[in-house]
């Protein structure tokens, strides 16, 4: 049966009330959530797109979603969708009784292998000096070891001397009622945060105490797993003091949507306090340290060197007198003769 003119008349509307929305934000019109409505560190309701960054490398990486793959992933939906909309207008059995019978078109089968490949080298130009500047890891000023367990974090300060410090979800925001009344966000509130200093580069270890996990925290822009036997790395620069929530990404069983993770970004001194009240040392404490013991060694081999010269010139001066106390032997003629 041919395409009724109402059926017609009605996939139109549906294919471009379809095209409008996938358009819309690639033509710039205003979207459902501005930018400052959106909440900082956690999810917003009924909001589309990326969590807000606090870091320059999520800066970029927002950039490289926003402006450069989502408006090509609209435009190649945009695409296929008239494609289709086209073929099913133009080719159904009443508009085109009689198909055509050819197989092949060499221009457009040598399109559709070129444009997807130029497609791919363009982003493979940004997403590839993106990833490098992920891997090249600065020189850390806080290295911490994230353990994941089934089904908690635990937080190790390994240079600072801070360690178990376990995370789990609170009683409170297991439950949506019992957080919107504590005001605490829903399954992500924790006991132990993870507590970091701002504008500083924290290098991030992830391991695996039992199953795979994953750390992930948006706002970051970080997502590494948490393997058994194995120690991956990560890092980042928050440059804003706040709260900032992740859960992990990796399916680890049962209670798998309740292991959130709680980043607190603290001033430097905050964060001393936070290491020293963990039982830990900062490090000026460590500097000082280290000082105090390098002058140590350096006192006692200045007095090692000290005693050693004085012992050397002691028994320099003693030499000369032990030779001088030894009287010379006579020879055996010359006390014969003396004898006579």
């Amino acid at each position: 049966m041919g395409m009724t003119r109402l059926g017609r008349s009605a996939l139109l509307s549906f294919a471009t009330g379809a095209a409008t929305l996938l358009a819309t934000p690639l033509l710039g019109a205003a979207p459902a959530f501005a930018e400052e409505t959106l909440k900082v560190g956690q999810p917003t309701d009924k909001a589309v797109g990326l969590q807000p960054t606090v870091t320059e490398l999520g800066h970029k990486v927002t950039w490289f979603y926003n402006d450069l793959l989502f408006p090509i992933i609209v435009a190649i939906s945009l695409l296929v969708l008239a494609l289709l909309i086209w073929i099913v207008v133009r080719y159904n059995r009443r508009a085109n009784p009689n198909p055509a019978r050819f197989s092949h078109n060499t221009l457009i089968e040598v399109i559709w292998t070129v444009v997807p490949v130029i497609i791919l080298v363009v982003i493979a130009c940004f997403s590839l000096p993106l990833l490098k500047q992920f891997n090249d890891m600065p020189t850390p000023d806080v290295v911490v070891k994230v353990t994941g367990n089934q089904w908690f974090w635990t937080y190790d300060y390994p240079e600072l001397g801070v360690s178990d410090v376990e995370s789990r979800l609170l009683p409170d925001a297991q439950n949506i009622k019992t957080a919107e009344a504590k005001g605490i966000p829903y399954l992500l509130e924790v006991d132990n945060k993870l507590v970091v200093p701002v504008n500083r580069v924290i290098h991030v270890q992830t391991t695996g105490a039992d199953v795979i996990h994953s750390f992930t925290v948006p706002a970051f822009r970080i997502k590494m797993d948490a393997v058994p036997g194995r120690l991956n790395n990560t890092w980042f620069k928050a440059t804003k003091i706040g709260t900032y929530y992740g859960q992990c990404s990796e399916l680890c069983g049962k209670d798998h949507a309740f292991m959130p993770i709680e980043v607190q970004v603290v001033s430097d001194a905050d964060f001393d306090a936070y290491i020293i009240k963990q039982g830990g040392k900062t490090k000026a404490m460590l500097a000082a340290e280290a000082a105090s013991a390098a002058q140590a060694s350096a006192a006692a081999q200045a007095s090692a060197a000290a005693n050693a010269s004085a012992a050397a010139a002691s028994s320099a001066s003693a030499a000369p007198a032990s030779a001088a106390t030894i009287t010379p032997a006579k020879p055996a003629a010359a006390s014969a003769a003396s004898s006579q």
